[in-house]
């Protein structure tokens, strides 16, 4: 009993120290990422004309994204910091003469980082969709009232097929608009507007209200050949997605980890039935291909035409079809969502990987522990930071890359990195 007394003792004392370190980190990370949050928002909104009550709200709305991140970093920074505070007073020698193993001093950080883990997959997965969806509502509203969030005064804004060309904004009218478009055969239209003003939202789809309105239409391959409509009023509709990023449908990102897992199931239906429908379309020319070659054969048998007149031309097809056979029936959005889906878990639960790797390491501190455990914290993060955008880089960009290697692989070169200070720390 008096065993297991010290044990807690000593559990409730790392863990205290681990949690007054991990504060200090979370706090030093959240102000990072939350100066980096107000730059974008004062780049696109502060510096227009929004209500003090929206900015914040949008700030708000922010917040769940900014305290997913910061957990993570936040506990192997103070992990790092206290057991490197620990190893520089010598208490982790103290606790090891008085028979306390080292396994005891790691378990609690080791239990604390699971239970950090888990709260940042709550806020990761269900606080940040919300948040987000609330964001783009939010946004969506603010556009409407003021399209100079989107559309400067005397600029020019390129969409996916359209170029917007603006005069004069002055609170929600654009003033001297030119709008030209350009359709998938060619055809370009350009639209000339005295006015205009956005409208309301339907279906992902917002509409811009066109006075005084000139439209010229070009045929792409007549360019003599033209039509022309002159009118009053006009209705234009721009896709949310073209016009802002923040107004696109949500993502895998802003979804919660069980609508990713079942579009994922969806998607890879979709995909296998592709496939299938690939292999039957081969297997069916194929096939086709040799009963004609069976037909051809038989009818030059006892003629003189020589194979050579006929055969290439079949072989030429031959070529194709094992070409398309050849050819692999991918998805990229499936890769995309899959890679997402893993993150949504890698992340979080980087707290785990982060503690067992800061026990070994701060165990070599001798001075300075603290200052010391900050600073190889930040260096690791950034490591960490840089591999993990570096494997949804990859991910996204080489399907044959398994998704789940390329998200959790950071994670495993942090425990692996662990394992190895531990080795090193217990030769000595």
């Amino acid at each position: 009993m008096k065993a297991q007394r010290s044990y807690r003792r000593v559990s409730l004392y790392v863990v205290q120290e681990f949690l007054l370190s991990f504060l200090v980190a979370f706090l030093f990370f959240f102000f990072i990422f939350f100066v980096n949050q107000m730059l974008l928002l004062a780049r696109d909104i502060l510096t227009r004309n929004v209500a003090l009550w929206d900015v914040a709200r949008l700030i708000w709305y922010s917040l769940p994204s900014i305290v997913a991140l910061s957990f993570p970093f936040g506990a192997l920074v103070g992990a790092l910091m206290a057991v490197g505070r620990f190893s520089s007073d010598n208490e982790i020698l103290a606790l090891q003469a008085a028979g306390v193993p080292l396994f005891r001093v790691a378990l609690p950080l080791i239990v604390t980082g699971i239970l950090l883990s888990l709260s940042s997959f709550v806020m990761n997965d269900y606080f940040l969709p919300v948040g987000t969806i609330n964001f783009s509502s939010l946004y969506r509203e603010i556009l409407y009232a003021n399209p100079a969030l989107e559309l400067e005064p005397y600029s020019v804004n390129y969409y996916q097929d359209s170029v917007m060309i603006t005069g004069a904004v002055d609170e929600s009218e654009i003033g001297n608009l030119v709008i030209i478009e350009q359709d998938d055969r060619g055809a370009r239209r350009v639209i000339v507007a005295e006015r205009g003003r956005f409208g309301g939202d339907d279906g992902g789809v917002i509409s811009l209200e066109l006075r005084n309105v000139f439209s010229q239409r070009v045929d792409a391959r007549n360019r003599q050949q033209y039509d022309w409509v002159s009118a009053a009023e006009m209705q234009y509709n721009i896709l949310l997605r073209d016009i802002a990023v923040t107004l696109r449908s949500p993502g895998p990102r802003e979804m919660s980890s069980v609508d990713v897992y079942r579009e994922i199931v969806s998607k890879r239906q979709s995909l296998e039935q592709r496939r299938r429908e690939h292999q039957q379309n081969i297997d069916q020319r194929r096939r086709s291909l040799q009963r004609e070659y069976l037909e051809l054969s038989e009818r030059y048998s006892s003629d003189l035409v020589q194979p050579h007149q006929w055969y290439p031309q079949l072989q030429t097809r031959l070529d194709g079809i094992e070409r398309d056979a050849g050819r692999p029936i991918i998805d990229r959005s499936l890769q995309i969502y899959e890679i997402e889906y893993h993150k949504k878990f890698s992340i979080p639960f980087a707290c785990v990987a982060f503690a067992l790797f800061a026990f070994p390491v701060g165990l070599m501190t001798r001075r300075s522990g603290r200052a010391v455990g900050f600073g190889i914290g930040l260096l690791v993060s950034v490591v960490y930071w840089a591999m993990l955008i570096g494997g949804q880089t990859l991910g996204m960009q080489r399907t044959e890359i398994a998704p789940v290697l390329a998200m959790w692989a950071p994670n495993i070169v942090v425990i692996g990195g662990g394992i190895v200070f531990l080795m090193l720390r217990m030769r000595r």
